[in-house]
């Protein structure tokens, strides 16, 4: 009999919360990981979902191996979704300001190394299924190409590196890291991209995320993202929709490698057309005086053979605003 006890690493997290609603709804059993495990501002949210009774909380830490391997006891997938973006150093200045030696020490290897931790308590405890959230920053092929996959396309570091761009250069060495570990050590090991995350969040923290900041401001009267309809697309999916393809990597024993967690990309002109239908009285950013480029294109083979039905941007887009309307944290 499958074992459907599933651990979540960072299951405060904006994604790493919602994977833990989606495990709880479907029934299963959830060890999940936070820093700071007397942060009831956080606790209590995930208290309140569906099936509550049957998440367990741990301490952990990712910089300390040994603090997962209680909550990995019994478990059938790991869940690693706690290697959020650092953006600054240790001193608070902003990562593409450091060079290359501080770019290393204080951005890429901390997240990669912390990932590794975790992979060595995975071993340790005999789990053959590991799930990482990372990014569609680590698929930005040089020269561009005109429809990314997961297979062929990766960001170059070197590139990165030079460019100061470490934050994204983490997610490309990281992935390779994990890549190489789950290979030596005969683990299965999906990676899920996403980006834009669209939807129902779980805690009053991830209101602090765009699109919910700005969304939230138009319709409160505020200005938009941005004062101009910049010349550019961006990606988005629907936190539940992502939730179901990371669950979908432990219930089909054949999924592994990269996966888009995107429904598609859009040029912003698009995304605020759409807002303006919702939100008929918001203040529109001054509107793009240029052809516009086209979007980002995804063969999305792979996430399709998951089997999720994925939520088109004006179905997402209400259900945003819809559930910032409610107010949901008052």
């Amino acid at each position: 009999m499958e074992n459907n006890k599933l651990a979540v690493v960072g299951c405060s997290g904006l994604v790493g919360s919602s994977i833990v609603r989606c495990a709880l709804e479907k029934g299963y059993a959830v060890h999940g990981t936070l820093r700071d495990i007397s942060s009831q501002n956080k606790i209590k949210f995930l208290k309140k979902l569906n099936n509550s009774y049957k998440l367990e909380l741990f301490k952990a830490e990712m910089k300390n191996e040994r603090d997962f391997d209680l909550c990995f006891k019994n478990v059938s997938t790991v869940y690693i979704a706690c290697l959020i973006p650092t953006y600054r150093g240790f001193d608070n200045k902003p990562a593409n300001e450091l060079d290359n030696k501080r770019g290393y020490e204080e951005i890429i290897n901390p997240t990669v190394d912390g990932c590794l931790n975790i992979l060595k308590s995975v071993k340790k405890n005999n789990i053959k299924n590991v799930v990482i959230c990372s990014s569609t920053s680590s698929t930005n092929p040089i020269p561009p190409v005109a429809i990314k996959n997961e297979i062929d396309h990766w960001s170059d570091v070197i590139k990165q590196c030079e460019s100061n761009k470490y934050t994204s250069a983490t997610k490309t060495i990281m992935e390779k890291a994990a890549i190489k570990f789950c290979y030596d050590n005969k683990i299965r090991l999906s990676i899920i991209l996403p980006t834009g995350l669209y939807g129902d969040a779980i805690t009053p923290d991830h209101m602090r995320h765009n699109p919910f900041i700005w969304l939230k401001r138009i319709l409160e009267g505020g200005m938009p993202r941005h004062s101009k309809i910049p010349n550019d697309s961006t990606s988005m999916i629907h936190l539940r929709d992502l939730a179901e393809l990371f669950l979908a990597c432990h219930e089909n024993k054949k999924a592994s490698g990269r996966y888009f967690g995107v429904y598609k990309s859009l040029h912003w002109e698009d995304v605020y057309k759409e807002c303006k239908k919702l939100v008929p009285n918001m203040i529109m950013p001054e509107p793009l005086d240029e052809k516009a480029i086209n979007p980002t294109q995804f063969d999305f083979t792979r996430r399709n053979s998951l089997g999720v039905e994925i939520r088109d941007f004006s179905a997402m887009l209400k259900d945003t605003i819809n559930w910032i309307k409610s107010s949901p944290f008052d």
